[in-house]
């Protein structure tokens, strides 16, 4: 590739070295003249890795996305000619999805709270959880209720899928957890009982692991988390060791189990014996919420924006395997836990039980934190009614967004890793009556994209679509809405 160079003067190149978000160098140190921008460095980036298809990439100087020319970048930040400018290269998501901003459904249908909303890997369906004992699955083609799944005897607090799409899982306050088919909106098989006290969290054995998924993992306030085979409809390993209330837990890529508790300590765990592997000490107070890097993939398994359906579990598997190693990379998968204390922290189980880093910042509990699709980002919502975002490599503070009036509840990324999305307690006054906001915010200019408001009370959960085309909310005013572009 050509450009332009500026001879005669001294110092009209810069001295530059490219680097990915691991901190691996590309091609050693470079001059390049003042006038490289975006599009010359991702001509330079996909000519040094070889790329035979040319893929879009994004570029970053201490955690600033770089959208100017290099010349123009050291004037507005008075940076040194002198210095070695270090850039990271990020890869983008090929697709982009549009942003939503305007409801197209207010789904009545629930009588009491909507406490969790998750739409399916393929985001062809959508499921809710609700105070009223009620599973409910959603046709997203009519926007209309499909099923009502009825069997629990108290509040549906949690629910997941599984990656393959084919079973849905939930659990209540009461302890137990079902499972549905989510074509006939039946339980398959009867409750799942074991958990003395509520359920805090569900999550999958990821589907590259094991397919068609049979195992998933649930945590209760009782202090155990637990693994089940759905095909024998049963506990086969009690985690046991915490000595408080397990708030949240993940399977990992790497076939571990995470458990975050109000013992202040997050577990590791191998799943074929249920043995302790390591313990992750730090937190100050109760540990809320755990994300991995990983978590999209993982979540979707096979599934992408493409919308590709497949004909057996072994082409699933092996799909989601190739997704699952080129989302990871050479680098160790990441967690980030959120706490009571205030702040969170980056690690590495596979690599150390001492955190990489702690993030320090917010002024209240952290409530949920949710790393973006491409792992490039950390997000964390907090009682401060802020949100943060973080870099999701080095656990660096990048942003505040600040808008929301109230605690902010729960958060989600589009698919693309370009906006993110927030529900809280917020609300506003609207010819006298109050409107309570779900906010979406652009990473790239780091400000409020949209306010989606209608909801009349606050706004418990949301899910944006994993093929990015949908975004669902759901609260204390009864009712689903669901937003699109």
């Amino acid at each position: 590739m050509e450009v332009e160079t500026e001879q005669g003067e001294t110092g009209k190149s810069v001295m530059c070295v490219l680097t990915d978000p691991e901190g691996t160098t590309l091609g050693g140190t470079m001059y390049l003249p003042q006038n490289v921008g975006p599009v010359q460095l991702q001509q330079i980036v996909n000519t040094l890795l070889k790329n035979e298809e040319k893929l879009p990439y994004a570029f970053y100087i201490s955690n600033q996305e770089l959208l100017v020319p290099l010349g123009n970048y050291l004037e507005k930040n008075k940076v040194s000619m002198e210095k070695t400018l270090s850039i990271v290269y990020q890869p983008q998501a090929v697709f982009r999805i549009r942003p939503v901003n305007r409801c197209s459904a207010t789904i009545a249908g629930h009588t009491e709270a909507v406490l969790s909303v998750a739409f399916s890997p393929d985001g062809r369906q959508l499921a809710s959880g609700s105070g009223d004992t009620t599973v409910r699955l959603w046709d997203l083609n009519t926007q209309t209720p499909m099923f009502t799944c009825t069997g629990h005897k108290n509040w549906v607090l949690c629910i997941a899928w599984s990656p393959d799409g084919k079973h849905l899982v939930s659990g209540s306050k009461s302890g137990e957890l079902q499972c549905w088919d989510p074509q006939t909106g039946k339980p398959a098989g009867n409750p799942l009982t074991g958990h003395k006290k509520w359920i805090t969290g569900i999550s999958w054995e990821p589907v590259h692991l094991n397919a068609p998924c049979r195992r998933f993992v649930s945590a209760s306030k009782d202090g155990d988390a637990r693994i089940w085979d759905i095909s024998l409809k049963k506990c086969v390993i009690c985690l046991s060791g915490h000595t408080l209330a397990v708030t949240c837990v993940k399977w990992g890529g790497d076939g571990v189990i995470y458990t975050g508790s109000q013992d202040c300590t997050i577990k590791v765990w191998e799943t074929s014996q249920g043995k302790l592997i390591r313990e992750l000490k730090g937190h100050g107070h109760w540990v809320n919420s755990l994300a991995l890097s990983t978590e999209y993939v993982l979540r979707t398994g096979a599934f992408d924006h493409t919308g590709k359906q497949y004909s057996s579990p072994e082409e699933m598997k092996k799909v989601a395997l190739e997704r699952y190693n080129k989302m990871k990379g050479n680098a160790p998968e990441r967690l980030v836990s959120g706490s009571d204390d205030f702040t969170m922290f980056l690690w590495e189980p596979a690599v150390s039980k001492h955190h990489k880093v702690r993030m320090t910042g917010h002024q209240q509990l952290v409530n949920h934190v949710y790393f973006s699709p491409d792992g490039q980002w950390v997000a964390s919502a907090s009682f401060d009614k802020s949100v943060k975002l973080w870099n999701g490599t080095t656990g660096e503070f990048v942003a505040a967004f600040r808008g929301h009036v109230g605690p902010v509840y729960q958060i989600s990324w589009s698919a693309d890793s370009r906006l993110l999305l927030s529900g809280s307690k917020d609300s506003t006054l609207k010819c006298n009556k109050h409107v309570i906001l779900v906010k979406v915010w652009d990473i790239r200019t780091k400000k409020l994209k949209q306010d989606l408001p209608g909801h009349a009370d606050e706004v418990f959960a949301v899910d944006w679509s994993p093929d990015g085309e949908k975004v669902a909310s759901g609260g204390k005013d009864r009712v689903l809405k669901l937003w699109m572009g």
